[in-house]
């Protein structure tokens, strides 16, 4: 059984929580950020979950994406992406690997596709 099989990022749990929710807010306010590539992904699967609560446009949907963003991003996501991905089934990110050699770690460019 794979239980504690998740990304820990040397973090505790409400740092790791706080950065996924900072990241998918920025993601959702900008509609492209730059970060590295395990956040990238982390905040991705996060962000796509948020996305389809987003969809529905209830008040239940609206206070569990106030737990995963916030306030502002929240009220993006419900007024512009809900309708804007109506009818698409999933697949809202996209993650482009970006060639910088100065950078340490590897970089990507999270973006929501059209």
């Amino acid at each position: 059984m794979r239980h504690q099989n998740k990304k820990k990022f040397g973090k505790g749990n409400d740092h790791r929580r706080k950065l996924l929710k900072t990241l998918a807010s920025s993601l959702v306010l900008y509609e492209k950020i730059q970060t590295s590539f395990a956040n990238g992904r982390a905040a991705k699967s996060y962000a796509e979950k948020a996305i389809t609560m987003a969809k529905v446009n209830t008040l239940h949907a609206r206070r569990l994406l106030l737990g995963k963003l916030t306030p502002m991003a929240t009220k993006k996501a419900l007024e512009v992406l809900g309708p804007k991905y109506k009818d698409r089934k999933g697949g809202y990110t996209r993650l482009t690997k970006l060639n910088d050699p100065k950078a340490g770690a590897s970089k990507v460019l999270l973006e929501l596709v059209e």
